[in-house]
């Protein structure tokens, strides 16, 4: 972590004492309802980015910035729902601002951060491996019990909004999704595929 250190002026510990301040923000901050978008959410985003990071064989010192942007991906949520992401790049701007870290490095972070915005459009490697942490839950046996919750935040937003029309959207929505790494592309797309045949198939 050396080199990352002097790249970013970030060390390990400033990294954990940015993660607690920005969980806690969220935590107080962020409306209950957003059952899906939630600490938890951005908690196993940090976790996805940084395994998919090291089976992408991602340098430390690229590592941090990963680790930075899923941090901060969803930050955008505690001020608006629409176009969050760019509400988000505007919070770890401010943020950002407290650490060693350069423009050029910031906007690095934001771009990765814009990555996530759905349909996802990552430019580099980075971006790739941000929005495919975002959507991992797709392709594991997480996906019923936290596409629930993202029902459950989007009936808040609609309470017309019903199952039937969920279960079109999410057919849809995973039939069109494809994911950038080599690594989801690979141990996730299986698991994927079967709950689309799952919807499909009424279950």
């Amino acid at each position: 972590m050396n080199h990352s250190n002097k790249k970013y002026g970030i060390s390990e510990r400033e990294f954990e004492e940015m993660r607690d301040k920005v969980l806690e923000d969220l935590s107080q901050n962020l409306p209950a309802w957003l059952t899906y978008h939630s600490v938890l959410h951005a908690k196993n985003v940090i976790r996805d980015a940084e395994i998919i990071a090291r089976h992408e064989n991602v340098s430390e010192v690229d590592m941090m910035k990963i680790r930075i942007a899923a941090l901060l991906h969803d930050t955008g949520f505690i001020d608006t729902y629409q176009n969050h992401e760019e509400a988000g790049c505007v919070y770890a701007r401010k943020i950002l601002a407290d650490f060693d870290i350069s423009e050029d490095d910031i906007n690095h972070i934001c771009e990765m951060i814009m990555a996530t915005k759905i349909p996802q459009s990552p430019v580099d490697h980075f971006g790739e491996i941000l929005a495919d942490a975002d959507l991992a839950y797709l392709g594991t046996d997480q996906f019923e019990e936290i596409s629930a919750l993202l029902y459950a935040e989007l009936k808040h937003l609609n309470p017309l909004f019903d199952l039937t029309t969920w279960n079109q959207i999410q057919i849809r929505f995973l039939t069109q999704h494809q994911y950038f790494t080599e690594y989801c592309k690979t141990t996730k797309s299986a698991v994927k595929a079967s709950h689309v045949k799952k919807l499909v198939d009424g279950g």
